[in-house]
């Protein structure tokens, strides 16, 4: 947090109406899309996209250097290095209002100068390097907490006269919707926009504590910006909305617009289940719980759109306890919530809030998040159809317990196998580093008959470890791995048949 001096040097000083007229050239960069009935991302050239990446925010440290133009090269350097390391994807709030020198309105209702020109050097950016953003308009959570400065505030001139009527007051919901007019038009035709989450962490108390005026403002919001989209660019981007995970318990009528809403494209949830994945005691039950809930949330979804965390970490742990996870922990918890993700059926290994000091992600992450993008050709995700397993796939190892996360089709598979006895734990929460290898098998329901290539893939290492064949007579599949110690992941994929 900034003290009010540095606060008072550093917001922005031009608030007058910026130019609307997007200001910028687009290389030749594919757009993202879905399919009716494929719950995986595609590009507008029928390529796999996978959405690999993080939560970031615009006064942190990698993204800071746009503000005002002070290092747009170390920026570049950034988004590159994490194109290399297999990231596709980065979620951002158009303005980050924990402090008081980003708001992109100031005054509601006129565009910042200093943001506008920092969006537009971002979205420049990422077409150059091939990078993509999500994007949702508000800091929901800092506007709720620090709402007495935020300019929608009556108070501060704006329309709101209590923000428990974000998403029902008249006069605000027409400034929400000429925020996303002023967006759209100037970056909506950037194809390194990848979606629009509509609104932060969906909330009854934004509507007076009423869940059914969340389901209004989702349907008006959404109708409004498709159609606005479809009459500036002749089509519309892809849109999202997101949902705090554990909102779902206490007001269960959020599925609706979360899960099942028919104008959006695609689910997203933030996993910030209590005390496995928001206070972590060990780096196994993170695991379990992001499994559990991802099978949760693809039985709501009832159709096969894409569903994907696009929020987790340690929130708890960090905010309410202060308490930032060791180093070597935290990298551990990533990757095993990250493969838990993909295996049980979601898109991508989930999108982590850093939660740390300073806010970024570690070097163990960028690792986790490289090896998980060498693990993606493995798979054809443009015919790849589906259905959580979790539950119905066995596994058998002598002498020790494995969690069995997976997903398949009838002719493609994905698992990933993780030690979870308690004796599998060091002192620390950590799998214990000399845990003796296992010989294991699994056994994956609904395979069709053929030949499959099978790859045991190194989670941490990045590496495929081995690639075997073997027929199947159908139905129940049954895989010797081999000798595991600590987790392994593993593609099954049948082969043409021979002509």
């Amino acid at each position: 947090m900034l003290s009010p001096l540095t606060e008072e040097s550093e917001r922005c000083e031009e608030t007058r109406d910026a130019d609307p007229r997007p200001a910028l050239s687009h290389p030749p960069l594919a757009r993202i899309e879905c399919r009716p009935g494929l719950p995986y991302f595609v590009t507008s050239t029928g390529e796999a996209w996978t959405p690999i990446g993080h939560n970031d925010a615009i006064d942190w440290p990698e993204l800071k250097g746009l503000f005002r133009r002070r290092d747009i090269e170390g920026v570049r350097r950034h988004l590159q290095d994490l194109r290399d390391r297999g990231v596709t994807c980065i979620r951002l709030m158009l303005e980050y209002a924990q402090g008081r020198h980003r708001f992109l309105e100031r005054p509601a209702g006129t565009f910042a100068r200093n943001m506008v020109q920092l969006w537009d050097d971002l979205f420049r950016l990422c077409e150059e390097t091939g990078m993509r953003l999500l994007v949702t308009p508000f800091d929901t959570f800092f506007t709720w907490r620090h709402w007495r400065h935020h300019p929608y505030n009556r108070v501060n001139g704006g329309p709101t006269a209590d923000r428990r009527q974000l998403i029902t007051c008249p006069q605000t919901r027409d400034a929400i919707k000429r925020r996303f007019e002023f967006a759209t038009r100037r970056w909506g035709a950037s194809p390194a926009l990848f979606a629009w989450d509509l609104w932060n962490e969906l909330h009854p108390a934004h509507g007076g504590d009423d869940p059914a005026a969340c389901i209004d403002f989702v349907s008006d919001i959404s109708r409004f910006l498709r159609d606005l989209e479809q009459r500036v660019h002749g089509r519309g981007n892809l849109q999202t909305v997101s949902v705090f995970g554990p909102e779902l318990l206490r007001s269960p009528a959020l599925c609706e617009p979360v899960f099942r809403h028919p104008g959006l494209d695609f689910v997203n949830t933030h996993l910030y289940e209590k005390d496995t994945i928001d206070n972590p005691r060990d780096t196994v039950a993170p695991a379990i719980a992001a499994g559990r809930l991802m099978r949760e949330a693809l039985a709501e979804t009832r159709d096969q759109r894409p569903v994907f965390d696009s929020e987790h970490g340690p929130i708890h742990s960090f905010i309410d306890l202060h308490r930032t996870l060791p180093e070597p922990f935290d990298d551990e918890y990533f990757r095993h919530i990250q493969w838990a993700h993909l295996a049980s059926g979601g898109a991508g290994g989930g999108m982590r809030w850093p939660n740390r000091h300073p806010h970024v992600l570690t070097r163990g992450m960028r690792r986790a998040q490289k090896a998980l993008a060498d693990f993606l050709p493995l798979v054809d995700w443009t015919g790849f159809g589906r259905r959580n397993l979790n539950q119905e796939g066995e596994v058998f190892a002598a002498g020790a317990y494995f969690a069995v996360f997976a997903c398949g089709d009838e002719t493609q598979a994905i698992a990933w196998l993780l030690r979870s006895g308690r004796e599998s734990l060091a002192p620390g929460g950590m799998l214990r580093s000399e845990l003796a290898p296992v010989q294991v098998s699994i056994a994956l329901p609904g395979l069709c008959a053929g030949r499959y290539r099978v790859t045991r893939f190194d989670t941490r290492e990045g590496r495929i470890l081995e690639a075997t064949e073997h027929a199947h007579p159908g139905g129940r599949l049954s895989i010797e791995v081999g000798a595991v110690g600590r987790d392994i992941a593993i593609a099954l994929r049948r082969l043409p048949a021979a002509s």
